[in-house]
């Protein structure tokens, strides 16, 4: 006699990982302390607490999750947060996961947005935000050379970074049209077969000894909320574009247009759509617009807010928040002008990274779709390609407006061109900026001591000058 055939449980449904929703709290609590250094180093410390430390998931699906979060536009680190807490908890995982990851930064940019404009002027707070600027240069020298490093695998990669930073830096072109043409170059060239688009590029996660999904508490087996369900993806992608583009509509039909923070919500709404390629290169963008389109703040303050995001944890791309404060504060009418500026930094956060929770749960259900398909891969090569000319444009533009004190527009090709005054040169600045371009590049230092350097000296420089 046979005996019964048990049933495989382990294939018939996805088992109980076994990761207490309160745990998880605790965990990404802690990621969100630790999140310094841009997303590399941000994405190096979620791969080593929860793959490495914690055995949560293995190395393939963090990696599967981080090819995906990289075809999105917004900062990978952050949505590869929400990813992994939608796997392993649902939606409440995802949500408080990705919220997590931001507040911390959130809220030391919000208390040093209030120095920086009540005691801006004061010596001590001058100088250390004369040293920041110094220091963030070298930084975003050495962000070009990574991005390039990864990217420009060929010369055709390389003719695409060019064309990207001529176009911006000579012909003023929108970051959003540099995005489009570039990613219609990457995917029609893999389409046509050219070897140059076959392949692509991705961050390194870690080193020392892989850990299988097999071995983890998630599992091989994909969990069943995780499997494409059409009926919740609607659901829930509705209801997060309400909260994102709700208050974006009653601020246009209450205040108008024209209204600061009308423009505001518009503004960095459409800059969640076309942020791809990390937030060095979404700065060019916002430094185009809200520098020289909508006159928010100086070139100057922008490598302030820059220097703010580089040293607090959490995402780059929270200098947006800086940006949105000090626009409200100058613009808005009708409210005390901190008032203004602290909704000001609530709208610019919450239109920036609403779209985050959307883009993953709209999508991560359907990801496995996206595996393996090459054209799709080639844009996004293509775009990050290109995205290391825009990045080397923002190094240039920022080194003018800090090591020159004397810039005039010069006309060019229907436009200006921004022209420095060599006889205005800032000889402090440019040793300041020496010092740490060599502190990265030759000597390996981090950010944060390079940062917390440059800072200190500047501030002495203005005590005793």
């Amino acid at each position: 006699m046979n005996a019964p055939t048990v049933p495989d449980e382990s294939r018939a449904r996805p088992r109980d990982h076994g990761i207490s929703f309160r745990d998880a709290v605790r965990v990404w609590a802690r990621i969100a302390a630790l999140s310094f250094g841009g997303p590399a180093g941000q994405i190096a410390v979620m791969h080593r607490i929860l793959v490495d430390e914690k055995k949560w998931i293995g190395e393939e699906r963090f990696l599967h999750a981080l090819n995906y979060c990289m075809l999105l536009p917004g900062p990978e680190a952050q949505q590869l947060a929400i990813y992994i807490g939608w796997l392993l908890h649902k939606t409440r995982g995802g949500l408080v996961a990705g919220a997590l990851f931001v507040l911390p930064g959130f809220l030391a940019i919000l208390g040093l947005s209030y120095i920086y404009v009540l005691l801006g002027q004061v010596p001590l707070v001058t100088g250390l935000f004369f040293g920041l600027k110094a220091a963030v240069l070298a930084i975003v020298l050495q962000a070009v050379v990574r991005v390039g490093g990864r990217a420009l695998r060929n010369n055709v990669m390389r003719g695409l970074a060019a064309a990207a930073f001529l176009a911006i830096f000579l012909l003023g072109a929108p970051f959003p049209l540099i995005v489009l043409a570039s990613a219609l170059v990457g995917f029609f060239g893999s389409r046509a077969g050219l070897a140059a688009f076959q392949g692509s590029g991705g961050h390194g996660s870690g080193n020392g000894a892989v850990v299988h999904d097999r071995d983890t508490a998630l599992g091989e087996e994909l969990p069943e909320h995780a499997r494409p369900n059409l009926s919740w993806s609607l659901r829930i992608s509705s209801v997060l574009l309400l909260l994102w583009l709700g208050p974006v509509a009653a601020l246009l039909l209450l205040l108008g247009p024209d209204d600061t923070f009308t423009r505001i919500a518009i503004f960095f709404s459409q800059m969640a759509v076309v942020t791809f390629g990390g937030a060095y290169a979404v700065l060019a963008y916002v430094a185009q617009e809200a520098v020289g389109t909508y006159h928010w703040l100086r070139p100057g303050e922008m490598l302030d807010g820059l220097g703010m995001a580089e040293t607090t944890p959490g995402p780059l791309i929270m200098v947006t928040q800086f940006v949105g404060f000090l626009a409200a504060f100058r613009q808005a009418t009708g409210l005390p002008p901190l008032v203004a500026a602290t909704f000001g930094a609530l709208l610019t956060t919450w239109v920036t990274f609403v779209p985050c929770f959307l883009w993953i749960f709209a999508g991560a259900p359907f990801v496995e779709r996206l595996r393996g398909n090459r054209a799709l891969s080639a844009a996004l090569a293509a775009i990050t390609a290109a995205v290391v000319g825009v990045i080397l444009n923002l190094a240039v533009w920022f080194a003018i407006h800090t090591l020159f004190g004397t810039v005039r527009p010069l006309p060019f090709a229907g436009g200006t061109l921004d022209v420095p005054v060599l006889a205005s040169i800032n000889w402090p600045a440019l040793l300041l900026a020496a010092g740490a371009i060599v502190a990265v590049f030759r000597f390996r230092a981090g950010v944060l001591p390079v940062l917390g350097t440059c800072a200190a000296l500047g501030a002495v420089y203005v005590l005793i000058g």
